[in-house]
């Protein structure tokens, strides 16, 4: 009861002070205790007042620009302090910032530039190259600068950052409120390329300021931070949570296995933001003789199983696991205060109205929830699987409720269901399937749709199957998630049709290329034919039920060995091997 109150205390002011956004909330904790650390890496380290210096400096560049209120920058950048002091900076004058995956190239970094119409975009040395391959795609104007060393090709932006100011701006110099956009950060959603989830101000500090209370942050803590910062999660909720009250985060490029538990030790970290797959990986891992000498006292995240949670609290000491289920672009949350092993959270009587939250039955075969014969949805009983839908409310009210789309309206509108359960409401569709226990429980099931989830990044199938099908030779391809035993989520496997005889080191290259690694798929299988409905939807349901056995169908089926840098052909044995999960990746 404690963390909900806590929690609730936090967020409750945020209304009363509608101009009041993230970046002030750090200038004010800048105002306090200036010299203390904030964002530290291994290449800078931000203290307070640096990191608010930075982001003025970032603000001023932008008003410099000419840039207007709800105009769009692109933001492509490692893991770094910078990266917040950029998106802090800039969105404190209402210039909105698209975070891009890192991972992109080709096409797929088109789409997800051309989709917002940048004016301009910040872009680091590391991923020059990557993202002016992309240029020719591009449509419109879109001025590239680059951050860091070893490119002439453009102006540098730290360069010119450094020329600005660092002084706070007065507030007559941009309005900006709460309600106005900061963001936007991609996700595949169900179906197609990536979209641009919008999320305003508020969301930013409710998201903050939540888990600061969830977790009890002070200035003696700090959060370990390997996941992408383009992500909500470990760009706004590991960090913001932290920063909020005056604690500190650890921040590294990526995950390690074999670095892990010695940063978190020489760190002198209190808190580990992770995924499932990491918690897995670290579980799978040989023992390390620091991995439980730390001052780890929680653990904060989501996708975290059953079977991986108790060998991961017990065997790394850690007191606390807050699980949670949350999406970029999803108008509700679940959190799992109790620490139920496998649940991925409840709503507690007392904020029944707050969460409008509902599981109803679904129907595989048309992707859509089952009607009554009044054409209502029907909800589903104890235990029983269904789709979760949250109601769409006013951002203004009290329960909350918002659904605040995506970048294009049209995308937006495919992910609300009208007249559930009465004429006229809306539900926002998670796209996700769940069950409920007696005691309120919510435990996530799989995800539905063209969309599976890999690695920690929900891939689009579409997306794959483009990049696959623009190989030479290939005619057609289906692209479909399979389960792996041993591993989080469902790895990639591609079924194609092809015009002669397929080269499978060039395919393996061109995969490279087109596709960052966790879009590959894992498993190939190259068949006569690929079957369609009467309105040419393939039909995949045959695809994913034998799945990468090879005693299911006389397809040859390749896998990709990471080891051997080829793809192999599996036979019997191998599969063996795999489906015994002893297969580490």
């Amino acid at each position: 009861m404690r963390d909900w109150v806590r929690a609730l205390e936090e967020t409750a002011p945020i209304s009363a002070h509608p101009q009041r956004l993230l970046a002030h909330v750090i200038q004010e904790q800048a105002q306090k205790q200036g010299d203390a650390p904030a964002l530290l890496s291994r290449g800078e380290d931000f203290t307070f007042r640096l990191l608010a210096e930075r982001a003025n400096q970032y603000a001023r560049w932008a008003l410099g620009q000419n840039l207007a209120k709800g105009e769009i920058v692109c933001l492509m950048m490692p893991n770094r302090p910078e990266y917040a002091a950029a998106w802090l900076g800039l969105t404190s004058v209402g210039v909105v910032v698209a975070l891009i995956n890192t991972q992109l190239r080709g096409s797929s970094l088109a789409h997800c530039v051309n989709i917002v119409a940048p004016k301009h975009a910040i872009v680091a040395t590391d991923f020059c190259e990557s993202f002016a391959s992309s240029v020719a795609k591009l449509r419109g104007q879109t001025k590239i600068w680059v951050h860091g060393e070893g490119s002439d090709a453009f102006k540098r932006i730290d360069r010119v950052v450094e020329q600005f100011s660092a002084l706070p701006l007065s507030p007559e110099q941009r309005h900006v409120t709460i309600n106005d956009r900061a963001l936007l950060i991609y996700t595949s959603g169900t179906t197609g390329l990536p979209k641009a989830a919008n999320v305003s101000h508020r969301r930013l500090l409710q998201w903050s300021f939540w888990f600061a209370g969830l977790l009890d942050t002070g200035p003696d803590d700090r959060m370990y931070d390997c996941l992408p910062m383009y992500h909500s999660v470990g760009g706004v909720v590991a960090t913001g949570a932290l920063l909020v009250h005056g604690g500190s985060v650890l921040i590294r490029d990526k995950f390690s296995v074999q670095h892990f538990w010695d940063d978190v030790a020489d760190g002198n970290c209190t808190l580990v933001q992770y995924i499932g797959e990491l918690a897995r990986y670290l579980v799978n891992a040989p023992q390390h003789p620091r991995e439980r000498g730390h001052r780890i006292r929680g653990a904060c995240g989501n996708g975290l199983s059953a079977d991986v949670w108790a060998k991961f609290q017990q065997r790394f000491n850690i007191p606390q696991i807050l699980e949670f289920y949350a999406a970029s672009e999803g108008n509700f949350s679940l959190y799992n205060v109790e620490g139920k092993v496998g649940a991925i959270g409840r709503i507690p009587p007392f904020l029944a109205h707050r969460y409008s939250v509902a599981l109803v039955r679904f129907d595989p075969m048309t992707d859509q929830p089952t009607r009554d014969e009044r054409g209502f949805c029907i909800r589903c009983t104890t235990d029983e699987v269904g789709e979760a839908l949250g109601k769409i409310g006013d951002a203004m009210a009290p329960s909350g409720g918002a659904f605040e789309g995506y970048s294009r309206a049209s995308e937006s509108e495919q992910k609300v269901l009208r007249n559930v359960f009465a004429q006229g409401d809306a539900w926002y569709r998670t796209g996700d399937l769940m069950r409920i226990d007696a005691a309120g429980f919510f435990y996530f099931i799989d995800r539905i749709g063209d969309t599976f989830r890999w690695k920690g990044e929900n891939v689009s199938t579409s997306e794959v199957a483009a990049a696959v099908g623009a190989f030479p030779g290939i005619e057609a391809a289906s692209v479909y998630g399979v389960h792996v035993p041993g591993t989080e989520g469902t790895a990639g496997m591609a079924t194609v049709v092809v015009d002669g005889k397929l080269n499978l080191s060039d395919f393996r290259a061109h995969l490279a290329r087109a596709l960052p690694p966790y879009a590959r798929p894992l498993f190939l299988r190259v068949a006569e034919a690929i079957a369609t409905t009467a309105t040419f939807k393939q039909v995949k349901s045959d695809f994913r039920r034998e799945g990468f056995d090879p005693t299911a169908t006389g397809d040859p089926i390749y896998f990709d060995d990471s080891e051997e840098q080829h793809f192999v052909r599996l036979d019997q044995r191998l599969y063996a091997y795999i489906a015994a999960g002893k297969l580490k990746l």
